[in-house]
């Protein structure tokens, strides 16, 4: 009774207030922040503008003949079956309104294709339901997951400023560069949509699209993901942050330093409480969209791992089908997503997590190992 009040209030609210209620509501694009961006408008508008000119004398036109020759007046009508004069100019007039637009729609066109001398060039890859950024020259990368608190999700919690437009790692971009993006998937086809660049291309598996782009306002700049791609496709946000050259090239020391830093945990000593804290934020990130926080699973499509037989059966097999998934089935292959420490930290964790308490643990060195082998 509370949700339904709560609905009727806030319905009748809109009815009441309507300005109130729509004062961000709009009907036309956003300029955005790229020269891509602004010439995708500036063509909008002109077309707008060209179309808005032909409807008000086509409809002058019928309007005036309806007026002026109506039967009261003791208008006859005219009796003929073609006029070849009329014909050539209902066919030149607008064929030359066709080539008007042809050519700045053409000019930009050309200009969104040309992914030539980019500064940067990073490699988008989807996959359900995040995305991964790999910075081609810089020898790094990572993934881009969904941050938006689960009680937000289920109405549990009041809705965040950037509800399901938030993630945990940003890509992050120079202003005042030419960045080219490389598009693919891993899975099924996606779409990354940043509104504010003026940039929205699939990803598809097997296949490699380019697009690019040139910021030069620093800022946050929110996308999402275009392109039904599964049930948590509505949780699949893009954020790009743009920043000074100077800032940038900061980042990107820290990213190959913490790159290298993770190399080196394969030789580290752990110990199972380690691994288990570890074990249980990387679940949360890569795991838990499919088989829940609860390790219960959403079957038959996504089996529950509390008390499963993979969980708590043979250690090798666990191993395999987390690093090389199951052929035919929804779960992907995570070794070449995730780190071998990350990959340890989640088969030790499911292992003894939700009451399986196998007892044992997987070390990023054995996982590195099984990795060689294959």
């Amino acid at each position: 009774m509370r949700v339904h009040a709560q609905r009727v209030g806030a319905l009748s609210g809109g009815l009441l207030f309507p300005a109130l209620s729509m004062a961000d509501w709009t009907v036309n694009m956003t300029p955005g922040v790229t020269g891509t961006s602004n010439d995708i408008f500036d063509l909008h508008m002109t077309i707008f503008w060209i179309c808005v000119a032909i409807g008000a004398v086509v409809f002058g036109i019928m309007f005036w003949s309806i007026f002026a020759h109506r039967k009261s007046q003791g208008a006859k009508p005219a009796n003929f079956h073609e006029n070849t004069m009329v014909e050539v100019l209902w066919t030149l007039i607008p064929l030359v309104i066709l080539v008007i637009m042809a050519i700045p729609a053409t000019a930009t066109l050309i200009d969104m294709y040309d992914t030539t001398e980019s500064d940067i060039d990073i490699k988008v890859t989807g996959y359900q339901w995040k995305w991964q950024y790999e910075y081609i020259n810089e020898d790094f990368g990572y993934f881009s997951n969904l941050t938006t608190p689960s009680d937000q999700i289920r109405n549990r919690q009041t809705k965040g400023e950037n509800y399901l437009l938030e993630v945990d790692n940003p890509m992050v971009i120079p202003v005042g560069k030419k960045v080219r993006f490389l598009l693919t998937a891993n899975d099924v086809i996606h779409s990354w949509w940043v509104p504010d660049f003026g940039v929205k291309k699939d990803a598809i598996p097997g296949f490699i699209n380019e697009a690019w782009t040139r910021v030069d306002k620093p800022g946050t700049y929110r996308g999402q993901c275009t392109e039904l791609c599964g049930k948590d496709h509505g949780f699949m946000p893009v954020v790009v942050k743009a920043v000074p050259e100077e800032e940038y090239n900061t980042w990107v020391a820290d990213q190959k330093a913490a790159a290298e830093k993770e190399r080196e945990l394969t030789q580290k000593d752990w110990t199972m409480d380690e691994l288990m804290e570890r074990g249980e934020k990387a679940y949360a990130t890569a795991c838990a969209a499919c088989h829940q926080v609860n390790g219960n699973g959403v079957p038959p499509a996504f089996p529950a791992l509390r008390g499963s037989a993979i969980a708590t059966g043979d250690i090798a097999a666990h191993i395999d089908v987390v690093v090389n998934g199951v052929s035919g089935t929804a779960m992907q292959a995570f070794g070449g997503q995730l780190n071998e420490a990350d990959l340890a930290a989640i088969i030790t964790y499911e292992r003894n997590a939700w009451g399986n308490k196998m007892g044992d643990m997987v070390t990023p060195k054995e996982i590195f190992d099984y990795k060689n082998q294959q």
